[in-house]
């Protein structure tokens, strides 16, 4: 194959890859804002439209990994392309859905289309940029994310201000539309293994993976500690028998294979914990703001804004510098500095401005704009190119585990704590943000 795609075919395979994981992305934040809405048009109670979210969630998780296989298998192209038209499919079921029961049904498929495109975007992006400018492709993935993530409170309820809740699924047709037509044309055709789909494998991903993130959902909710218990167990037990039998495998559906290669595994945990910090940050701060400082969910949506906004100017700029800097040094540079922002903030004081908050907020957008990007190359870097697809899905799954984990955190916090709560989050948080720095650190030492 060629050393990556001439422009301008390749701004168009990654307009495509842009396109779809905007949607990916923002479908996981928008749907929350609009849950009163669609509980009340649809006869439902606040608990149940919960689901409404669950279904996405639990879909996208225990798919990643098997669909990821599925792209190494079959090419990643095809994998990518499916997912998208699935996920489309799915938006226009949705914006049609009359119960709950259709709705989180669709919800499911759509996630299922959405694990297709982020279980192989980031192997397509190895393939589209030439391999000294991996680093560039992947910082301009990162800040798709980023300006996805920060702007999906506002554009669903820009979206809500002049429309009912069924535009915000409807708003992904056309636009997947345009992506199936682009990527058709511009999306580099890929070697395909031709390996057997592993059904045993997929199921047990599923049972592993579905019972872990229920369990930590279930602990995050207050009266449901003990069911939440069961089910960590239950994916503890089927998680062991998961990998003994990968282990096995010459070319296994969870990559334990490139998790004994101690650099990519020392990229999981430093992902793993830079967003379980990043996700105790963003899930305790805006209880702070709206119940200690008395601000308006407005409000609280600017305040939040510059860590996400700061990440979204720095990420391809870190992804660029990662092609000439050691990317570990880049790293644990940035978790340090996130580290740094976080200490801030646990000390920033019971009634500080919106300046105080400001300031400290971008110091932790800067330091995990300048660590994403360099992360997300190491990872998909030192793994064959042959099993980028596997990279790519381990990539995925440890920032939802990340997440999941931090959310989890906040809600223990919550439910033992009764004073200080935020000082004790973001302290764990930044004790977090430096051992993921350490394991950074420690990559230089694993890629001698």
């Amino acid at each position: 194959m060629t050393d990556g795609l001439p422009n301008p075919q390749r701004l168009f395979a990654f307009l495509t890859i842009a396109i779809a994981l905007t949607m990916a992305v923002l479908d996981g934040a928008i749907v929350n804002v609009a849950l009163p809405s669609i509980g009340q048009d649809l006869a439902i109670t606040p608990a149940q439209t919960i689901w409404v979210v669950n279904a996405y969630q639990l879909a996208v998780t225990i798919s990643l990994l098997p669909l990821a296989s599925i792209g190494d298998s079959v090419g990643y192209k095809k994998c990518y392309w499916t997912g998208l038209a699935v996920f489309t499919v799915a938006s226009f079921a949705c914006a049609n859905a009359h119960s709950l029961l259709f709705l989180s049904l669709a919800r499911v498929v759509q996630g299922f289309g959405a694990a297709g495109v982020m279980s192989v975007n980031i192997a397509l992006v190895r393939f589209i940029f030439p391999r000294a400018q991996l680093g560039i492709g992947v910082g301009y993935t990162a800040l798709v994310v980023a300006v996805s993530s920060a702007a999906g409170p506002s554009v669903a309820s820009a979206i809500l201000s002049v429309g009912h809740w069924q535009w915000l699924f409807l708003v992904n047709v056309p636009l997947g539309l345009a992506a199936l037509v682009i990527a058709a044309r511009a999306l580099p055709v890929t070697p395909a293994s031709g390996n057997r789909f592993d059904v045993l494998s997929a199921l047990l991903n599923a049972i592993t993976f579905g019972a872990l993130i229920a369990g930590l959902n279930a602990l995050s909710d207050e009266g449901h500690g003990e069911r939440g218990a069961i089910l960590i167990a239950i994916a503890a037990v089927f998680g062991v028998i998961f990998v003994q039998r990968e282990r096995r495998l010459t070319i296994p559906m969870l990559p334990v294979d490139l998790l004994r290669l101690p650099v990519f595994a020392l990229s999981v945990v430093t992902s793993i914990g830079s967003f379980a910090a990043q996700s105790m940050a963003y899930v305790a701060l805006p209880f702070f703001f709206e119940q200690d400082l008395g601000r308006s969910e407005t409000a609280t949506g600017l305040l939040m804004t510059p860590w996400p906004l700061m990440t979204a100017l720095t990420a391809p700029i870190a992804g660029k510098l990662s092609d000439q800097i050691p990317p570990e040094r880049l790293g644990s540079i940035g978790l340090t500095i996130l580290a740094i922002g976080l200490i801030l903030i646990a000390t920033m004081g019971a009634e500080p401005s919106s300046v105080d908050i400001g300031w400290r907020l971008a110091i932790c957008g800067l330091g995990f704009g300048i660590f994403q990007s360099p992360n997300n190359k190491i990872l998909i870097g030192s793994a064959p190119r042959e099993r980028s697809g596997g990279a790519s899905g381990i990539q995925s799954t440890a920032r939802l585990l990340g997440q999941s984990m931090g959310a989890v955190t906040v809600a223990v916090v919550f439910g033992v704590v009764r004073g200080h709560q935020t000082v004790i989050i973001t302290s764990i948080a930044a004790l977090l943000a430096l051992i993921a720095a350490g394991a950074s650190g420690l990559r230089k030492t694993a890629v001698r």
